[in-house]
């Protein structure tokens, strides 16, 4: 499989019905989505897992990417929980396996090892953090022996993160943008309503046109119905120009929907 991610991936946080999960991940797999995101946290791998093996899609054609919860990330945990998240999904390997949140039991030094054993042994394709800041990225680079393959952020027009897209560029690893769509508060903003109309598109395509413009950044928006999870994908055709990604890069309204219980780093 390429080192590529596809353009979007499919979120399922919060979609915790067994069933429209199992559905809509199949649902996706269809439309042409070949990046499901999951985690311990969301209490849906088994869904997903049940999503995957139905679709009519080769498993070796997914990017399968699960996160370790924050209070399993003691070295001895991280291999226990990886192994029973294996069994929920129903697969041998994941493609991407995330630290997800850098705080309860994290201990890069102690962490970080049991991801690059995991690597080592081919159950991980790529090692992968969550909610990392430059200085947090620093030090796992520094003691993983693996790369960084990605940092999963919340990232939408009122939360650019433009200083963990810089150092995503400068150091060849992915941003996953989580909540692409500002858990709805984007859909709102006059200026994505403006240049919706102009190109006949939808405040959500415009939100993702926006994120897709941005050197390796990939948008995971959560959708369960079909028309929903089609109008997210069909966003990769959508081609915003210069005039439209500088207004949208000129909104100074700042929101943050994913705040933690613990936040050592003021975010």
């Amino acid at each position: 499989m390429s080192d590529d991610l596809p353009a979007i991936g499919l979120g399922t946080s919060g979609n915790t019905d067994p069933e429209q999960c199992a559905a809509s991940v199949e649902a996706a797999l269809e439309i042409g989505y070949r990046h499901v995101d999951t985690a311990q946290m969301y209490d849906n791998e088994r869904a997903v897992g049940r999503g995957i093996a139905s679709a009519p899609v080769d498993r070796e054609d997914v990017r399968l990417a699960t996160k370790i919860h924050p209070t399993n990330l003691a070295p001895e945990d991280v291999r226990r929980t990886f192994g029973e998240s294996l069994d929920r999904l129903g697969v041998e390997s994941v493609e991407m396996l995330y630290v997800h949140w850098p705080t309860k039991a994290y201990d890069p030094e102690k962490t970080l090892p049991v991801f690059d054993e995991l690597h080592a042994e081919g159950a991980v394709e790529h090692v992968c953090v969550s909610n990392f800041t430059p200085a947090l990225l620093d030090e796992a680079r520094e003691i993983l022996d693996a790369p960084v393959f990605a940092n999963q952020i919340e990232m939408h027009p009122l939360l650019p993160q433009t200083e963990l897209v810089e150092y995503a560029r400068r150091h060849d690893l992915y941003l996953v943008a989580y909540s692409p769509l500002g858990r709805g508060e984007v859909l709102d903003h006059p200026v994505l309503n403006e240049v919706a109309d102009e190109y006949d598109a939808t405040p959500a395509q415009v939100s993702l046109a926006w994120l897709l413009d941005h050197d390796r950044v990939v948008p995971i928006p959560k959708a369960t119905g079909r028309d929903h999870l089609r109008e997210n994908f069909a966003a990769r055709e959508l081609a915003l120009d210069d005039s439209a990604i500088d207004r949208i890069d000129a909104i100074d309204d700042r929101e943050r929907v994913i705040v933690p219980d613990e936040n050592p780093w003021g975010i």
